[in-house]
């Protein structure tokens, strides 16, 4: 057992010390004009994608050996996650990340996932540990406006403050979306302490400085098809610690959507059952 426990201890150890011997960094105005054109150029995408129901789920024509085999496995259970062009994109200073997750919700419906959406003071009920709290600032049915609480967590954790601007809707019989633009995102030092602060925006750590989420959602006659998208941007990769960073950065957002996807299936499972019973 010693023998195993000593590198766990030893690897968590100094990924605490290049935590802490990392250099802050700043969000560049470069790096948020490429983050601003590429959200405009995915919008423009979902809007055509949402034209029909043959395309409004993006992950369907994504495999390779079809779209009815897609579907075959989502039914199964299977939570898919996937990189978007390519996953991670170097900007001037600053990682974009794009992924994908979708999944079937066996017997969920449209009007319970545009509910859970639009349930803004209890996101943490669905989302814990991922979300500590949140309470509405604005709401008026499809357009609501939210303060979010995050948490994020390898190894070190990072406390997350985060304003969004969100809009929600049906679209024809079927379809449904849900949109969640980042407007404001603080790193919080020391947080339930009497010396918790903000830091400013974009000078910080750099773990998360953006991070817009897209979802869409698709009623059949046994259940709903759900999918998210995930856009997020972070510091780039500090000099000479690339072996240690990279992998814990470029895997953050793929592990906290798939954990937002199945959070999502849970809950609409559960709004199901209770709807049945």
């Amino acid at each position: 057992m010693k023998r195993i426990v000593r590198p766990i201890i030893q690897a968590s150890m100094i990924l605490l010390g290049a935590a802490t011997l990392c250099p802050a960094s700043r969000l560049t105005p470069n790096a948020q004009s490429a983050f601003d054109r590429y959200i405009e150029k995915l919008e423009i995408r979902l809007k055509e994608q949402h034209t029909a129901p043959e395309t409004y789920i993006a992950a369907l024509d994504q495999d390779p050996n079809g779209r009815a085999n897609a579907e075959r496995l989502l039914r199964s259970g299977v939570v898919r996650v996937e990189p978007v062009n390519g996953g991670t994109r170097q900007l001037s200073g600053a990682l974009l990340h794009h992924w994908r997750a979708a999944a079937f919700v066996n017997g969920g419906k449209r009007r319970d996932m545009l509910a859970l959406l639009r349930d803004y003071n209890r996101l943490s009920t669905y989302y814990a540990p991922e979300v500590e709290s949140s309470h509405a600032l604005a709401s008026d049915g499809d357009v609501g406006r939210v303060a979010v609480r995050l948490r994020k967590q390898e190894v070190v954790t990072v406390i997350i403050d985060a304003i969004y601007e969100v809009q929600t809707g049906s679209i024809g019989s079927t379809g449904g979306y849900g949109f969640s633009w980042s407007t404001h995102i603080w790193q919080v030092d020391e947080p339930g302490t009497p010396r918790e602060r903000r830091r400013p925006e974009g000078d910080d750590d750099g773990f998360l400085w953006r991070l817009n989420a897209y979802w869409s959602f698709l009623q059949l006659r046994d259940g709903l098809l759900i999918e998210c998208e995930a856009v997020s941007l972070t510091r780039d990769i500090p000099i000479g610690l690339g072996w240690l960073v990279e992998p814990i950065i470029e895997d953050l957002p793929r592990s906290s959507l798939e954990f937002t996807l199945n959070a999502t299936k849970k809950a609409l499972t559960q709004m199901a059952f209770k709807e049945e019973y």
